[in-house]
């Protein structure tokens, strides 16, 4: 399915999760099979905007509700790439999926929770003592 033009102008594939598998099996059915229908479509029938998909989540209440007025509705795209990349999805991957030139751009969507900070250490030291006991360094770091 293509709709609009990406920022870069080039295509793309993306994953879809399993649980919006039926979903988007349910809103392709109700195209009819036309070629030029829309996955979901705006109030009047067009394609949905940054505004109208504002307006529709009551995205500014939402947030201002839940104390996250800070939030913006491009830090969810910041949250997928970082779980993408925390369920070992490799950087080039990700950098193909979020439409990005350079793995620099992607990488700065990354962020590590602290868990995974910690996770980091314990790998580390696991590793290492693995080492040690296979001889491979023979003095405790």
């Amino acid at each position: 399915m293509v709709d609009k033009h990406t920022k870069g102008r080039v295509a793309r594939l993306i994953p879809i999760i399993e649980p919006l598998r039926p979903l988007i099996i349910r809103r392709l059915q109700a195209t009819r099979g036309d070629p030029d229908a829309r996955l979901y479509t705006g109030p009047r029938g067009g394609r949905i905007s940054t505004a109208v998909l504002r307006d529709a989540t009551h995205w500014d209440d939402v947030t201002r509700d839940l104390g996250y007025e800070h939030l913006r509705r491009h830090d969810l795209r910041h949250t997928g790439l970082t779980w993408m990349a925390d369920a070992g999805i490799l950087p080039h991957i990700l950098k193909e999926i979020a439409g990005h030139r350079l793995i620099t751009t992607t990488q700065r969507y990354f962020h590590p929770d602290v868990l995974r900070i910690l996770e980091a250490g314990q790998a580390l030291t696991h590793h290492l003592e693995k080492l040690q006991r296979d001889g491979q360094i023979t003095r405790r770091w």
